[in-house]
């Protein structure tokens, strides 16, 4: 599974599933903290449709965190203020970096994580949809 992929899921999923696995790395291996968490602003960049062209359409707060383990650095980057979910992802990317056995049984996790993702977005646009006004009809 690619990173980027696996940092949208772990993200958009329950909080407690980065917790979980991040848990699995740091009571087995030595996790050095190489940058705590800490506050930062990035600029956003958006895509103008009609030229097709890119623009910052202003700065995000964000919380950046690196993380060492087994001499493989791990960083973790979320909108907001979010340590410890910063911190947690940290040391997940710093785990796949260190290629540890560990992460091999990730992968059916961020699947089912991801499947949930997918059923609760598919519900809310299903009752967005049953709230939308047909116009055609009100022209009686």
């Amino acid at each position: 599974m690619k990173r980027k992929r696996r940092t949208t899921i772990l993200i958009q999923a329950d909080p407690n599933l980065a917790r979980r696995l991040a848990a699995t790395i740091t009571t087995k291996y030595e996790c050095r903290e190489i940058v705590a968490p800490r506050y930062g602003l990035t600029m956003m960049k958006m895509r103008e449709t009609a030229k097709n062209s890119l623009f910052y359409i202003g700065e995000v707060l964000v919380t950046e965190t690196k993380v060492e383990i087994n001499q493989s650095i791990g960083i973790g980057l979320v909108t907001g203020m979010q340590d410890e979910l910063s911190k947690d992802l940290a040391i997940i990317d710093a785990a796949y970096k260190a290629k540890l056995p560990e992460t091999n049984d990730w992968e059916d996790q961020l699947i089912a994580a991801e499947e949930q993702i997918e059923k609760e977005k598919a519900q809310k646009q299903a009752e967005i949809f049953e709230t939308k006004v047909n116009f055609e009809t009100m022209d009686v």
